[in-house]
């Protein structure tokens, strides 16, 4: 996993966090789609990025092998 994966991870849980303090969602389904939300942010920065750069951002690496 490279740094730019490990960012985009961050994004989503932190986007989901936020969203889910302002919708406050109760119930499972409605946690389950503040989840997607959050995902959603993170996808959009990962298209944009590959697009800009024309290469994926996914990586066959284990955030081990990275040190």
């Amino acid at each position: 996993m490279t740094n730019l994966e490990l960012i985009l991870n961050m994004l989503a849980e932190t986007s989901t966090t936020e969203i889910s303090k302002v919708k406050n969602p109760q119930g499972l389904n409605r946690n389950k789609q503040v989840a997607k939300e959050g995902g959603t942010v993170a996808k959009k920065a990962r298209d944009e990025v590959e697009k800009q750069t024309g290469k994926s951002v996914l990586s066959k690496k284990d955030s081990k092998l990275l040190r």
